[in-house]
This record gives structure tokens, sequence and C-alpha cells, in this order.
């Protein structure tokens, strides 16, 4: 991509219906983005049809979900899981009596982990292993999904698999180092990325949040076939980041999180969107602002850019719904703290000389920077302590926000979608959000604002 592509407009759903069919490709844990266009589906009366990544049991051997995780599954998705485990990636996969990359990522040391070398040939096997696994399993699933489409229903998959980080110690350790660590304990993310292990772990991450679309739109091509055949409409959509335009300095710019090493995966999704595109299929990718969740949580300073998207509120149009956004913000922070002293920390920081080559689009991901990591996380941690309590924090009711503003924005825009790549700067999701919450009274604004809050 030369440039960002931004959703402008508000649209509101003219295709999907009660009784079609909405697709959950990935399990649902917890926070997280999928909990917006669920809450879109269901209100459109739409049959959820879920997935499950499964299970691996003591010995590693992948397993369908138990009665009890099925029954617990399905009640958190409000629909129907398909029991049939597809999980992706490869870290756990070997050929029979081989060890698998993570066991290989084992034995590697703090001291030995730069200079370890992989033979690339037998990874390459432990992929295919892998790939032939999961995609077995997700054409046993839309199988059994192509029996619960009844003629005449219109079908929404919504890709929502992202991660691949390998349960391995020395990894573990040199990402805390990474994205959480200052001073002398900073690390390189290039360092990381020159590696043997850091070459693995960005194909496993691409294995998971970029192929696994590629085989979703693949092989439920007959699925789509024949729901087009008969008038019906199919749109697939997948969540991107790939930074996010945010107000600095008064303006919408375009900024992201450094060192975002899945950004790469994410530009193959795009990719994988735009050849899907080019060849009749209605995929698109939203890259979204970023908000905490379980897996986010690991990058310090993630959650910063959320927090101008109180300016946007009020810049957007922004009225008694907006001010008690800023009132139920204020409130969470201790006492002597106040949201203009959190303002002008973000304000230094995204004026800052150390920050502003990283706005560059065209460079993106960028590693990180000693100078960039210090400044980052010790702002993030600045904010954090100004809070009355760390598990109630300014950005999870701003997490909230955008899951459902971005929630309403891709369901709306997957009527008629306009290109396969677009991004939700904060902008429109101001708009959205005051738009949907604008004959609110005030008095009742801060009590809804919190039943927002990321479970």
């Amino acid at each position: 991509m030369k440039k960002p592509i931004a959703l402008e407009n508000i649209s509101e759903n003219t295709v999907f219906r009660k009784g079609d069919v909405f697709v959950l490709f990935g399990e649902l844990f917890g926070r997280g983005y999928a909990t917006g266009l669920l809450d879109q589906a269901r209100k459109a009366g739409m049959q959820i049809v879920g997935i499950t990544v499964g299970r691996r049991d003591e010995n590693n051997a992948l397993r369908p979900l138990t009665a009890d995780e099925l029954s617990e599954a399905e009640q958190r998705l409000g629909g129907t899981i398909i029991n049939i485990p597809v999980m992706a990636g490869f870290d756990l996969d070997a050929p029979a009596g081989g060890p698998t990359p993570t066991d290989l990522l084992a034995g590697l040391t703090l001291e030995s982990w730069e200079r370890e070398k992989f033979d690339w040939d037998y990874i390459d096997q432990c992929q295919a292993v892998a790939t032939d696994r999961f995609t077995s399993s997700v054409t046993k699933v839309v199988s059994v999904l192509d029996g619960m489409i009844e003629g005449g229903r219109n079908v929404f998959f919504a890709h929502t698999m992202a991660g691949g980080i390998p349960k391995a110690k020395v990894f573990l350790v040199v990402a805390n180092r990474i994205y959480k660590g200052t001073g002398a304990r900073h690390m390189s993310s290039q360092a990381l990325i020159d590696s043997d292990m850091g070459k693995l772990i960005l194909r496993n991450f691409d294995e998971v949040s970029a192929n696994t679309f590629r085989h979703l739109i693949d092989l439920s091509a007959g699925i789509r076939e024949r729901v087009e055949a008969a008038g019906g409409q199919v749109r697939y959509t997948a969540y991107g980041y790939h930074g996010t335009g945010i107000l600095i300095g008064g303006e919408y710019r375009w900024q992201t999180y450094t060192n975002y090493t899945q950004g790469y995966a994410k530009m193959r999704l795009e990719g994988i969107a735009e050849d899907a595109w080019s060849k009749g299929v209605k995929a698109s990718v939203y890259n979204c602002p970023e908000i905490r969740t379980n897996s986010s949580d690991v990058f310090t300073g993630i959650e910063l850019p959320l927090i101008p998207l109180l300016l946007a509120l009020k810049k957007e149009g922004g009225g008694a719904w907006a001010d008690a956004q800023w009132k139920s913000c204020e409130a969470l922070l201790g006492e002597g703290h106040t949201l203009d002293e959190v303002m002008k920390k973000i304000s230094t920081l995204q004026a800052s000389d150390v920050m502003v080559p990283f706005y560059d689009f065209s460079a993106w991901p960028m590693p990180n920077s000693q100078a960039q990591a210090d400044l980052t996380i010790g702002t993030s941690n600045e904010i954090t302590a100004m809070h009355r309590d760390n598990k109630a924090m300014i950005s999870d009711h701003l997490s909230a926000l955008v899951v459902e503003a971005t929630g309403r924005l891709i369901f709306g825009a997957s009527s008629n979608p306009q290109t396969p790549v677009q991004w939700l700067n904060h902008d429109v999701v101001a708009r959205c959000l005051n738009s949907a919450h604008a004959d609110m009274p005030a008095e009742g604004a801060n009590s809804s604002s919190a039943r927002l809050q990321v479970a």
C-alpha cells in the first residue's frame, strides 16, 4: 500500500437479515474486536456459527472441545460451534517422531539465540504437516457448514485468527525486553527479526494471521458459488493493524505502535484480500485502531494512541454523551490527577523529535530504538500510575468504545465494500459513536458507557 485508504462514510446494513448466516472463523476468547461485529450480527437476527481451534492434550495431540468446554464456548458465542479443531500455526507440528519448532526453540538460551541456526528444510516439513492438518480440518468444517446454510441465505465470514507466538521460554524473555524493556533492559527488535528465531516466529505469524484467510476463502469457494448462484451474497472480513489516524497537533495523522512485529503478517493479510478482490471475491481487511486485548497487553505503550480518541469525540460533533466519556475517564484517575495532565503527556510524546521519524507509513513496521522505547514505555508507565486502579484503565473504557464502533462500521460497510483494504481512523470511529449515542440523555451517558467495558 502506498498510503492508507480511510473509511470515510458510516454505512447501514442493507444486505444481511434474519436467518442469514454469520460465521466467526476464529474462536472467541475474552476481550477482542469480534464482540462488536457479533453484536451487529445478532441485532440483524443472523444465525451465528463458530469454530474452535481445539485444545492440546498432555501428549500435544490436538483434540476437539469436551462437552463442558463446548457448552461454555457456545454460550460465550451465542451460537453453534462446529467442534472440529482448526488450530493454525506450525509451532507444535512435526513429521512423526521429530521435534516440533517449539522443541527446537526450547534448546536456545539467552546467550545463544542470536547465533543459533535452524535447518530450514526441516522447518518446511513441519509447516507442511501443519498446513495439511489445518486445510483438512477446514475442509471438514466447510462440509458441515454447507449443510447448515439453507437456500436463499446470505453468508458473512468474519476472520479473526491472529497470533502465533510459540510457548518458548527464551522467546518470552526476549519479547519482554523488546516490548517492555527500558534502559539497560532494552533490546532491539531488529536483532530478533535478523535471527533465525525471529524468522521462524515471523513465518508462524504469517501462517496464523494471514494464510488462514486465504485457506478460508479458497476452501469455502463451493459455498460461495452455491449462494451466489441462487442470488445471495457472501462477504469476507478480516481484522488488520497497520497504524491508524489519530489527532496529533489538532490534525488527524497516521501513526503506529513500534515495534509491531506482527506487522509483516498483517501486510500479507492485506495482500491476500487484494488478490481475492481481483478475482471478484468481496474480501476486505479493516485496519482498526489498536485496543487493549489479552494478547496486546504484552506491548507496553500500545494503548497510548487510544487516549486521543477523547479529543476526536469532541472534534467530531460530540455532545452530552461525549462529555460523559471525558467525565467517566477522568473518574478513573487517582486524586490530584486530571485528563488534561494525561493529554499533555500524550502531546509531549507525539511531538517529540524521537517519535516523528516513526510517522513514516512507507517504512512500517520500523524497528524500535532505545530512545523510542524509553519514551513510549516510560510514558505508558507514568499514565498507568496516575490511575486509581490499574485494573480499571482509561484505555479499557476506550477499547470498549472502539470495539462497539468498529463492529458497526465493518458490518455496515460490508453490504457494499469499496476496497480490499481500509483504515478505520479516529475521525470515523468518533463520528460513529457520537451518532449512535446522539439521543442519549446526559444523565444516562455515564451508566451506559460503563456497561461498554471490555469483558
